[in-house]
């Protein structure tokens, strides 16, 4: 959430619309988007540390204390931030195809890396099974996006619950206009069908996380 009240001021994506509401800035101003977007990074962050406080096993410690550098290195500048960076930065002219694959894998990517890698860690996953996780959550990540560029060009704003075509009026490169609407629609097919393989090549199955995967890259909004 932090990440999308950030997204949605004038200096990013200019957005006024989110979940079918005003976004934040819209509402309450530029500046108290600034610090509602700053505030939900620290808060996540002290939600996390509060682990601490209810572990006290060695081996729960370290995961905990693994999980939070993964949440640290995601959101950082190795991360969502070092992705909005160079979107920011090319933004208001064409973007080479392999830029923005980087960028989506880091800007988009990357929270979806740590959520389930995260989980991975928590529960005990062993080290070969949390690369297959952290690798089929890149995947994850890459459809996902590139859904959200094609609901971009054909959803309405009742439907998605935010403002479409914004990627064309903001003049931004996204996968559509690099592959096209009816390739990009075949690409979420395949890299999702990865994900879901990947998935499928864990030790412990999980239909739950199967039917989410399909649901996120199959989104209407």
């Amino acid at each position: 959430t932090s990440s999308l009240v950030h997204d949605d001021l004038p200096c990013m994506d200019d957005d006024m619309m989110r979940r079918g509401k005003a976004s934040t800035w819209a509402e309450y101003g530029e500046d108290i988007g600034v610090l509602t977007g700053d505030a939900l990074m620290m808060f996540a962050f002290e939600t996390a540390a509060n682990a601490f406080e209810t572990s006290i096993a060695p081996d729960e410690l370290s995961r905990i204390g693994r999980a939070m550098g993964i949440l640290a290195h995601k959101t950082g500048v190795y991360g969502m931030i070092g992705g909005q960076t160079v979107d920011v930065e090319l933004a208001g002219g064409p973007i080479p195809g392999d830029k923005l694959e980087f960028i989506y894998r880091l800007k988009t990517g990357a929270l979806i890396e740590a959520s389930m890698l995260i989980g991975a860690v928590l529960g005990g996953a062993a080290e070969e099974d949390c690369k297959i996780v952290e690798s089929l959550a890149a995947k994850i990540g890459m459809a996902f996006q590139i859904q959200d560029d094609i609901l971009d060009v054909t959803s309405s704003l009742e439907v998605l619950g935010k403002p479409v075509g914004s990627d064309e009026k903001n003049h931004k490169t996204t996968y559509v206009t690099i592959r096209g609407l009816e390739q990009a629609q075949k690409d979420v097919e395949e890299i999702s069908q990865r994900a879901l393989d990947g998935l499928a090549s864990l030790k412990e199955q999980n239909s739950y996380l199967n039917e989410l995967v399909v649901y996120l890259v199959h989104r209407k909004k």
